[in-house]
């Protein structure tokens, strides 16, 4: 067995063993194998160990993997998530080409990538990124103001409204970790409250996986565990 895929059962089993923990259904958290600057390589090597969602949060390097595995790997059939800022220029290339979008925080942004999904394609899966913390430094709509974006969003045809996600402030104080993803949650059911068939919580990351799964999530976001450290100098 190769390095990623001893991490990548690792990981799963660590995940599976939290929903235990937690009470929570077996197989109920997905995970997102965050693969931004590690080469298509790697993720095809974890696609034939049975990994089938990849987040990136740089559009062109996204690009040029989906078109490399659709290109030499067809049999692949491998799930897009687009993790990262989204500007204006960007949302025709993402709406033609990803199965996911989870960093949508501005009205504009989803009613370009309404307008240019391609009609061929199923509907855009959109979370709407909440800035749970705060932070001046953080994308996301604030938590006041994410009912209402989501309700219009939610309006929008190509696209399906999903869920949240967000990307709390660091903490290494696991209830205050739990605090914030607590919070996301009862957004979500607020507006299910509303009428929205959501199902999917995006949260938690390598340093906070295990408050995330105990608050509710359906989705963690794991790159570095998976792949190892990222070089940002190449």
């Amino acid at each position: 067995m190769s390095l990623i895929s001893d991490n990548l059962q690792a990981v799963s089993q660590h995940i599976r063993a939290t929903e235990k923990q937690y009470s929570r259904p077996p197989l109920e958290v997905k995970l997102l194998a965050v693969s931004k600057t590690f080469p298509v390589q790697a993720i095809i090597e974890a696609a034939l160990w049975g990994q089938v969602a990849f987040g990136e949060n740089y559009l062109q390097e996204a690009l040029d993997k989906i078109q490399f595995v659709r290109e030499n790997q067809p049999a692949l059939a491998l799930e897009w998530h687009f993790i990262g800022p989204i500007q204006s220029n960007k949302t025709r290339a993402i709406a033609e080409n990803f199965q996911w979008v989870h960093s949508v925080d501005r009205e504009k942004i989803a009613l370009r990538l309404s307008e240019q999904r391609p009609a061929t394609l199923a509907p855009l899966n959109i979370c709407l990124q909440i800035n749970i913390s705060g932070e001046t430094s953080k994308s996301g709509v604030p938590p006041a103001e994410a009912v209402e974006l989501a309700l219009r969003i939610a309006s929008l045809p190509n696209l399906r409204l999903r869920g949240l996600m967000a990307v709390p402030e660091p903490s290494e104080d696991v209830a205050e970790q739990r605090a914030a993803f607590a919070a996301l949650r009862q957004i979500q059911e607020i507006l299910k409250q509303r009428g929205l068939a959501l199902d999917t919580l995006s949260m938690g990351m390598s340093s906070d996986l295990d408050a995330a799964i105990a608050e509710g999530s359906t989705m963690v976001r794991i790159g570095t565990a998976i792949f190892g450290k990222r070089d940002y100098a190449k």
